[in-house]
């Protein structure tokens, strides 16, 4: 219908067509919008497969990060008594040479943790102690397994306020060490530290009187089987 209208307005205009319609489009412009397709395709799966190959990198990162967390944590900070974690190990000599300040008192908080998926219970025994610098002292932990099967847990810490860190040194703990209790078994596990003397020249530990040493524990991977440390003494399930 539309052919023939315009057909009608042709003749009238002395046979001149006011339209035409190729009805076979040259073989050239065909060949360029196949080609334009074929590049377009070509660069959508390529950006597919780099955005496949940085997730699946992210998640080897991820998973090795996970497993490297607890170990890299410690090792950074112990080295730098970041956020409130204490110093590597203790000098021998100076336990035994260090003198007691026996006009600063310094009442030391306990605190404990779970992650989110673990089945411990977990508390210190005394909520508190009082030490002065330069005296050594032992606390106790408490782990019980409620469940019925072994779970193995490990554990971090780390002291408030964080500047006390740097003098707050452990003799023996139970931190970054994996931990297995069987079925119902509960343990305690000590704490044995001293507070540096060298706090009394630290200004901003001038009006610190008390300090606060808090253990959060984690459950770790299964599969492995560990020895309990000798220092964990068994008592009666509650």
């Amino acid at each position: 219908m539309l052919l023939n209208v315009i057909g009608r307005y042709s003749g009238r205009l002395g046979g001149q067509s006011l339209l035409r319609i190729p009805r076979n489009p040259p073989t050239s412009c065909v060949a360029r919008l196949i080609g334009s397709n074929r590049n377009a395709d070509a660069a959508r799966r390529h950006k597919i497969r780099t955005t496949i190959y940085y997730v699946a990198a992210a998640g080897v990162l991820t998973v090795g990060m996970s497993y490297a967390a607890v170990p890299l944590y410690r090792m950074f900070c112990q080295a730098y008594s970041y956020g409130g974690t204490t110093g590597v190990g203790h000098d021998a000599e100076k336990v035994e040479s260090m003198k007691r300040v026996q006009d600063r008192v310094i009442k030391i908080l306990f605190n404990a943790d779970i992650g989110a998926s673990m089945r411990w219970n977990f508390k210190p025994q005394q909520p508190e102690i009082r030490v002065v610098p330069g005296e050594t002292a032992l606390a106790f932990y408490t782990a019980k397994n409620p469940t019925d099967h072994p779970v193995i847990g490990i554990s971090t810490y780390n002291v408030i306020p964080f500047e006390a860190g740097a003098y707050f040194n452990k003799i023996q703990c139970f931190c970054f060490e994996e931990q297995q209790l069987n079925p119902h078994e509960e343990v305690d596990m000590p704490v044995f530290f001293y507070i540096d003397p060298e706090i009394m020249d630290d200004p901003k530990m001038e009006l610190v009187d008390s300090i606060t040493l808090s253990y959060t524990f984690f459950e770790a991977k299964e599969g492995v089987n560990f020895q309990m440390p000798v220092y964990a003494t068994k008592h009666g399930s509650k």
